[in-house]
């Protein structure tokens, strides 16, 4: 483990190789799994607040999803998460004319209907974050749905923490990424 101020890094997001093979999974972590995207309590309410401007950008069956249920909802483990469609993939996924899943907020965002990507988890993943009272556990999660991803990874030789450094940075700023760079070749020399 990697200690930076207030987070402790799995090393495994530096061991480990992966770039998402969209052409491969089509997005299946959008779709696959019971529960929708782990949402940050500030997240809860943008997703409230940008709702109508990123509706125009959603499929029915999603917009119903989330008229029904709520733009979020409390999962099994009692935290907040993306609604999903029938217990399936997340409300706020489209798909292309090739069938892979896009964010439909971060369409809206690239478009300039809202200032907001998508949420934290979903722009982070592979890594899944796990809040503490005194620290967060940065860790990787391994699920076999991302094979091709990592596959790619070890092909083009990208750790993790490279193939995320815009959503880490997103997350916990210029510095603490230039920290972890610097710590994970240290880490590497060893």
């Amino acid at each position: 483990m990697i200690q930076l101020g207030k987070t402790i890094i799995s090393e495994e997001i530096i061991e480990k190789q992966f770039v998402c093979d969209l052409t491969k999974c089509k997005g299946a972590c959008c779709v696959e799994g019971d529960a929708g995207a782990p949402l940050e309590t500030a997240e809860v309410e943008k997703l409230e607040e940008i709702y109508e401007d990123v509706k125009p950008f959603l499929r029915p069956e999603g917009v119903a999803a989330i008229e029904k249920q709520g733009t979020s909802v409390r999962g099994l483990d009692l935290e907040m998460e993306t609604t999903l469609v029938e217990g399936k993939e997340c409300a706020y996924v489209i798909f292309d004319e090739k069938g892979t899943t896009k964010c439909g907020i971060e369409k809206a965002w690239e478009q300039g209907a809202v200032d907001f990507r998508k949420p934290i988890s979903c722009h982070l993943y592979p890594i899944r974050i796990t809040e503490y009272p005194s620290f967060s556990a940065v860790n990787y999660h391994n699920w076999p749905i991302c094979s091709d991803a990592c596959a790619l990874g070890a092909e083009l030789k990208v750790p993790v923490y490279k193939f995320l450094k815009d959503s880490l940075i997103r997350k916990y700023g210029e510095e603490w990424y230039g920290e972890l760079d610097a710590a994970a070749s240290a880490f590497i020399a060893k």
